[in-house]
């Protein structure tokens, strides 16, 4: 049966078929969707786990169990993981363990472009490239069967575009489901230095034994076109190149670490030159010009971004070639990200910036709160390095806890704020941290964690009690605040700021979009109005001036959209004449 399917969607229906019992993650742009699919199949345990370290240790353990595993996260994940991933590959496996990692060229929603073939390299592990849907499928499947077969972790490395792109993906059934026997290995799976350099051995050992398999493996594909050119590519790559170069001929590398030097020399010597098409770093072109084969890559074209058909086809336009198949493109207009209508951040970071306080960020929706207007953030680094960073501009600054704070997300700060807050009291800092307690994991589109009370699979279970863990930490002075009643949380920072001790503040308001809260919209006076445009400083969507009165006589007054507005009444706090007023019906202008 043919369906349409993304590339996480099709990873999911890959990795069903293959006899995956257990997955886990940490949701993350653009590799969310991966569990969120595979939980809706029967007989895969499927779990969010508190961040990418701990999905993958999970993981570890259900191979050393004998079950096959996925384990998915985003780039930037697998830095969190990579203190496990890199002794799994001594360890090896016992089920098939697949780790699939979703690149992000172009930075769509991460705050770097890191290339992450590179850990294939550093680990020596088999990593493989789908260039579509239906590859994405097979591949899961192809990376279990040499998980098992060379006793190794394997990657699957994605994109944004593979990861979201949609495309035809041929059904097959489940297989049956049997977990392989657990047996004492101690030697194999026990890392202690003595044990490690043998398995070290058998990790390059089995690099060889990958290198001879790469030489013939049947998604490594020869595609003879014109032999004036040649085109070495992977992953969506190929498509951009194909685009562009229909005529020529292409090494497409499906397992594309490790190399064979015996392929990649028979397809050189087959075409006069060659064109190494890559996103992001020149890992295959640096590797091939290694084995003494001349090919143009990063001279050609960029080294950042993602790439499209028109780059691949103007990079090559600079040489010789001419043969090429440019797309005409279309300036599209900029779509500034904004905060949702009645989001809570919104009201923390406008009085945070009314304060004119230094405020050290994370990674969440209210990163946004850097943009105009608001221009409340002076830092984001990584996930959980807000409060770290705040407390070192106070060790930098010992003057420096009244007047910086560091704001995080619930879901954050259980990825890796807490240790960071413990930090603080440990060596007796006097940070404040404001937990912007949303009740969900927002940006990547409203996932569970252990705060919330319920699994990925919708089962209830315990909810982590923030208040509480803070406690638990040493932190005495803890207190949850709205942060949409602007006065009082203004209040409430301001007293925080002032008391040379470790303090937490919990912004707590629901996700305007996970609970849409039925308020009202706020009233419009409009004869109140003088267009001063305070209200617009929160940025808004819902928020407008609009054109009234006379052509003799034109003015602008404030206007709410109420198809979008959620009643939070943010606005109505920041208008002195009363043309904004909490509202008691369906918005009616008085």
């Amino acid at each position: 049966m043919k369906v349409i399917l993304s590339g996480n969607e099709a990873i999911a229906r890959g990795a069903y078929e293959a006899g995956v019992t257990v997955a886990t993650a940490y949701p993350g742009t653009p590799s969310t969707e991966i569990l969120e699919n595979l939980a809706t199949y029967p007989g895969v345990n499927c779990s969010w786990c508190p961040n990418e370290k701990v999905a993958l240790e999970v993981a570890a353990g259900a191979s050393l169990g004998g079950a096959r595993v996925l384990v998915a996260m985003k780039h930037v994940g697998l830095n969190v993981a990579a203190d496990p991933f890199m002794t799994l590959a001594y360890t090896g496996i016992e089920g098939g363990l697949i780790l699939v990692c979703a690149d992000d060229p172009g930075m769509f929603s991460s705050q770097n472009e890191q290339d992450n073939r590179y850990y294939a390299r550093m680990a020596k592990v088999p990593m493989l490239e789908p260039a579509d849907s239906e590859e994405a499928r097979l591949m899961v499947k192809e990376a279990l069967d040499i998980s098992e077969k060379f006793d190794t972790p394997v990657l699957l490395r994605t994109t944004t575009r593979v990861s979201h792109s949609r495309s035809i993906v041929n059904v097959e059934d489940e297989p049956s489901r049997a977990i392989r026997p657990y047996s004492k290995k101690a030697a194999k799976y026990v890392m202690l230095p003595a044990f490690a350099r043998l398995r070290h051995e058998e990790v390059e050992k089995r690099r060889k034994r990958l290198i001879d398999f790469a030489t013939t493996h049947p998604m490594n594909i020869i595609e003879k076109g014109s032999s004036e050119l040649g085109i070495i590519t992977a992953g969506v790559s190929y498509h951009y190149a194909k685009e562009a170069f229909p005529e020529a001929s292409f090494l497409k590398l499906g397992l594309s670490y490790p190399l064979s030097p015996e392929l990649i020399k028979d397809f050189a010597s087959q075409v006069k030159k060659i064109y190494m098409v890559e996103e992001l770093e020149p890992l295959l072109e640096n590797d091939i010009k290694a084995m003494g084969i001349k090919v143009h890559g990063k001279d050609l074209l960029p080294r950042t971004g993602e790439l499209r058909p028109e780059i691949v086809a103007q990079g090559w336009q600079k040489n010789i070639w001419q043969g090429v198949n440019a797309p005409a493109t279309e300036k599209l207009p900029g779509r500034p990200p904004l905060f949702c209508p009645g989001c809570g951040h919104r009201g923390a970071l406008y009085t945070l910036k009314r304060l004119k306080l230094t405020v050290t960020g994370d990674i969440g929706c209210y990163t946004l709160g850097a943009l105009p207007p608001l221009e409340a953030m002076d830092s984001c680094i990584c996930m959980g390095a807000s409060v770290g960073t705040a407390f070192g501009m106070e060790k930098a600054d010992p003057s420096a806890w009244q007047k910086t704070v560091a704001v995080i997300g619930d879901s954050t700060f259980l990825h890796s704020g807490i240790t960071a807050l413990m930090d603080v009291v440990y060596n007796k800092g006097k940070t404040t941290v404001i937990i912007l307690d949303n009740g969900t994991t927002a940006m990547t589109g409203h996932q569970d964690h252990p705060a919330t009370g319920q699994t990925l699979q919708k089962e209830p279970t315990y909810a982590v009690d923030l208040e509480a863990l803070v406690r638990s930490l040493g932190v005495s002075r803890v207190r949850v605040e709205n942060p949409l009643q602007l006065d009082a949380f203004r209040q409430a920072v301001k007293e925080e700021l002032s008391v040379p001790e470790p303090s937490v503040i919990i912004a707590r308001y629901p996700c305007a979009l996970k609970q849409r809260l039925q308020n009202e919209p706020p009233l419009v006076v409009k004869e109140n109005c003088i267009g001063c445009k305070a209200c617009l400083g929160i940025g808004c969507p819902a928020l407008s001036l609009e054109e009234t009165g006379p052509a003799e006589d034109q003015g602008l007054t404030v206007a709410i959209d109420e198809d979008i507005c959620n009643g939070c009444n943010l606005c109505t706090q920041l208008c002195r004449y009363g043309a904004l007023q909490p509202g008691e019906g369906k918005g009616e202008t008085k």
